[in-house]
């Protein structure tokens, strides 16, 4: 395929894709991306696919596979989280239950955070990134990251303490 056709054939079907990726990632930028990854693994496969009956079809089936893959990424790293808790050695069951407790009710308070903290907590946190790899991701400046990641963090411990507060009375 020339690099003409695969222009003509291929680029007006990313908003196709792209609706595909929001509806299943549920985030604009791992949106984007994952249409730019289709589009470049099409790329390098452009001399195969002539014999696709329905380019289309393999387009869609690409994307929502490579957005299947990213969702198993993201629930692997919070089994993790899990798992680390379960694989400690020397805990008792008793500790076992209530560091599985705290990360349940960490999760439940991550989500009740405001929209820019939870992206920020989440890749710092949860997924390991670099301050630089979220200033990339979001688009935010480094300081506005390192205080609404401060901002999270605290709201956490503040909502944790006054849950054990209220657990101790």
């Amino acid at each position: 395929m020339t690099t003409e056709a695969f222009k003509l054939e291929l680029l007006p079907k990313k908003d196709k894709l792209f609706r595909l990726a929001i509806f299943l990632l549920k985030n604009r930028e791992e949106a984007e991306d994952t249409v730019q990854e289709i589009y470049l693994k099409l790329w390098d496969m452009k001399e195969q696919l002539g014999k696709y009956n329905n380019l289309e079809a393999v387009m869609m089936t690409m994307t929502r596979n490579r957005c299947l893959d990213k969702l198993k990424t993201k629930r692997e790293k919070f089994a993790s989280l899990n798992e680390s808790i379960n694989n400690q050695p020397y805990t008792s069951p008793m500790e076992q239950s209530i560091q599985q407790d705290m990360v349940k009710q960490v999760k439940v308070l991550m989500t009740k955070l405001p929209e820019q903290q939870k992206t920020i907590i989440h890749l710092r946190d949860v997924e390991g990134c670099e301050y630089k790899e979220i200033q990339e991701i979001t688009g935010f400046d480094s300081n506005y990251i390192r205080v609404n990641l401060s901002r999270a963090r605290k709201s956490i411990r503040e909502s944790l303490i006054k849950l054990e507060e209220n657990e101790l009375r």
